[in-house]
């Protein structure tokens, strides 16, 4: 979409142009007009990227984030640019699950640091703020300053009662029609790719928001390192089910009820 929205921007400029240069007219129009459509499309291009890495690199991580429609924008225009030129197709299926009216909580296995970048490519209007565990601050700063810029959380997973407050933090913004909330409730990477045990605590924010849960599961976005450029890589989101925590407030019922769910998706993928 980002691509054909430049191109049409791209052409409106060399028409423009045609106004004060007779652009059309030249005897060399032949190759200046289609070297002005690729040359505006790519300044639209980079434009866009260094825009998108100044915001990111003036967040400071000391104050709150604070959200704007604007960088979701550009963090949407960004992905949609990166992901073909990378080779990497996203699949979809149960989208038109997702509550369109209300947040909710979307719960994912997690095979890759990258799985973040492919859920809000899969859902970017969804508004998710994740929950990221304290060491992408050090190990992967450029992304944690975007996660915080979209209202991200950071959680201790060593540390039982900062990890609490991360949860309250988590439910008000659901609570108050914010966001709604992403988190990997399995609370580590799984390198296998099987699907680890899940952390009910997780699922607390869900219970004391009262929201409902939007259950996926992520398949494939390990090979996008190993296949960078090279050849396509087929990533597969799959939203299963959502789960009114009304009619189950309890987090170890609802904690089996997702592993079972997740499990049988994962199958399919292996």
């Amino acid at each position: 979409m980002i691509f054909k929205i430049y191109a049409l921007v791209a052409a409106v400029v060399t028409l423009l142009l045609d106004i004060p240069f007779d652009v059309f007219g030249q005897p060399h129009s032949w190759w200046l007009v289609p070297a002005i459509l690729l040359g505006a499309f790519v300044a639209l291009i980079l434009l866009h990227i260094v825009i998108f890495a100044l915001s990111i690199l003036a967040v400071n991580l000391n104050k709150p984030p604070r959200d704007s429609d604007f960088f979701r924008l550009l963090v949407k225009g960004f992905l949609q640019m990166a992901l073909p030129i990378l080779r990497v197709k996203v699949h979809t299926t149960g989208l038109e699950k997702i509550p369109q009216d209300e947040p909710f909580l979307l719960v994912s296995n997690h095979i890759h640091d990258l799985d973040p970048a492919i859920i809000y490519y899969a859902v970017p209007d969804a508004r998710l703020a994740f929950i990221a565990k304290r060491e992408v601050r050090d190990l992967f700063p450029f992304i944690y300053k975007a996660l915080h810029k979209l209202s991200g959380l950071p959680i201790d997973r060593e540390n039982n009662r900062e990890a609490a407050k991360t949860i309250i933090n988590a439910a008000r913004l659901i609570k108050d029609k914010t966001n709604s909330v992403a988190v990997f409730p399995e609370g580590y990477v799984s390198k296998s790719g099987e699907l680890l045990p899940i952390r009910n605590g997780a699922l607390k924010i869900a219970t004391k928001s009262q929201s409902k849960i939007v259950v996926c599961t992520l398949w494939g976005t390990k090979q996008i390192p190993k296949n960078l450029l090279r050849r396509k890589t087929d990533i597969y989101f799959d939203v299963l089910e959502v789960i009114d925590t009304a009619e189950n407030p309890h987090t170890a019922e609802l904690g089996e009820q997702i592993y079972q769910r997740m499990e049988q998706s994962l199958q399919t993928h292996r």
